[in-house]
């Protein structure tokens, strides 16, 4: 459990870059597990799970089988990281370089400079 939250926390904290991006749940690790539910206004959850599969990256999308809390948040769907013992510091940083990319690719374009 120690190693979950300390990786929560990092991610939490590395998502803050991606200030595109609305993250949802209590920011107090101790308060949630190792999942980090996250949306773009400005790209579908499949498509940010499409572009991160390219990249050899797996999240789930949709609605999780979670229609109320879908409702509650006033969303169709959202994008959702796991982490658990088995997950790295370094996975999280290529999660959010990902996410960076895929997040520039559909707002700005294919052919647009990284």
């Amino acid at each position: 459990r120690q190693h979950e939250m300390q990786l929560t926390q990092y991610a939490l904290t590395a998502f803050q870059e991606l200030e595109e991006l609305d993250l949802f749940g209590p920011r107090d690790v101790q308060q949630r597990g190792g999942v980090v539910l996250f949306n773009s206004s400005e790209v579908h959850p499949h498509d940010l799970g499409t572009f991160l599969d390219r990249e050899a990256i797996a999240i789930r999308t949709g609605h999780h089988c979670n229609m109320p809390v879908m409702r509650l948040l006033g969303v169709s769907a959202t994008a959702r990281a796991s982490f658990y013992i088995y997950n790295t510091e370094d996975e999280v940083d290529l999660l959010v370089d990902a996410l960076k990319d895929s997040l520039r690719y559909f707002v700005h374009g294919p052919n647009r400079d990284r």
